[in-house]
């Protein structure tokens, strides 16, 4: 599908972006790889690893929607990564979160359809569903705002899905290279927010491979979420150090106990698949679309009434060697 195909990543230098980008390399041989990110020495760095004839680096910032603009001239496919994700950051500097989240997501779109991208997949989080903070509330937003844009599209061949999850194991800021670096400096005991607090945990492989069947899966509109496990905090931290001491410091400000990625309002909403599910618009369309098989000809079923995803009632929790083997995930 990405074979002799032109691909833009925002954020490209970012964790996903990179491991999307060596991805797309080593399984298909695109035309054009745009790297579109706002961090020059990033770049700088990234360009060694990636000397690739088909690389392309662009400085530019989600918030200028006419360098956007310029960046996406013959573009196919466009994966949407920026944005200002961390919590405690976004509740003191909300306008600065806002800017990125909500209005560069409005600039992708813009761009996309005035330059007649294919399709496009923004990326998400489980923080968007039911948010109590500043960056789920703009991921929301920006949720809403890709799947609606499929109704403005007009003679426009563009479409637009996101992709949702959990947090990313070893994604810079997770908490699992966070651990690995206190326990390699030799912390005499790990901090723990809450002793109660679950999270949905996948790799970045994972994350990649998901995305691109989304491309494949996509007929527009669509919010894919994968089914992945979750995990205690506790058990995380007792797996990665076996012995050392937890020390509870609090919650963080906008900081969830558990997460969610579906919830109970959306079940009406939410199909079942052998490996994800998929939220359907609530918005009708110009154009009809039997989001029960997509793409790929996979049938999906509803969900019972009162259904929701949420990690700490997932049905699959990790163990303590499920841990491990996700953390040595590349």
């Amino acid at each position: 599908m990405f074979t002799d195909r032109s691909i833009l990543v925002t954020g490209g230098t970012g964790s996903f972006g990179r491991k999307f980008i060596r991805t797309l390399l080593d399984r298909y041989r695109p035309r054009k790889i745009v790297v579109f990110s706002r961090d020059e020495l990033k770049q700088f760095e990234m360009q060694p690893e990636f000397d690739h004839s088909c690389m392309r680096f662009f400085l530019g910032d989600v918030r200028d929607r006419e360098r956007l603009m310029q960046a996406m001239r013959d573009i196919d496919f466009v994966v949407h990564t920026a944005a200002l994700k961390q919590v405690p950051a976004a509740e003191y500097n909300p306008t600065e979160c806002i800017r990125t989240n909500v209005n560069g997501a409005e600039n992708v779109i813009h761009a996309a359809l005035e330059n007649g991208v294919e399709k496009v997949i923004a990326l998400s989080t489980d923080k968007a569903a039911s948010p109590v903070n500043l960056y789920g509330a703009t991921k929301l937003v920006s949720d809403k705002l890709f799947v609606a844009a499929n109704n403005i599209t007009g003679k426009h061949k563009t479409r637009f899905a996101v992709v949702r999850y959990g947090n990313v194991v070893g994604s810079r800021g997770s908490v699992v290279p966070f651990f690995r670096k206190l326990i390699a400096d030799g912390a005499q005991d790990l901090p723990i927010t809450d002793a109660r607090m679950t999270r949905f945990l996948i790799t970045l492989q994972q994350g990649v491979d998901f995305v691109l069947r989304g491309f494949e899966r996509m007929y527009g509109g669509e919010l894919f979420v994968p089914k992945i496990p979750s995990a205690r905090m506790t058990d995380l931290a007792a797996a990665m150090a076996p012995g050392l001491p937890q020390r509870h410091i609090g919650i963080r400000p906008g900081e969830k106990l558990h997460e969610l990625m579906i919830s109970r309002d959306d079940n009406l909403h939410t199909l079942e698949f052998s490996d994800h599910y998929v939220i359907c618009p609530s918005i009708r369309f110009v154009e009809s679309r039997d989001y029960g098989c997509n793409a790929l000809g996979e049938v999906g079923h509803g969900v019972a009434e009162g259904f929701e995803y949420a990690s700490d009632s997932n049905p699959h929790f990790l163990t303590a060697a499920e841990i491990l083997r996700l953390c040595d995930q590349p």
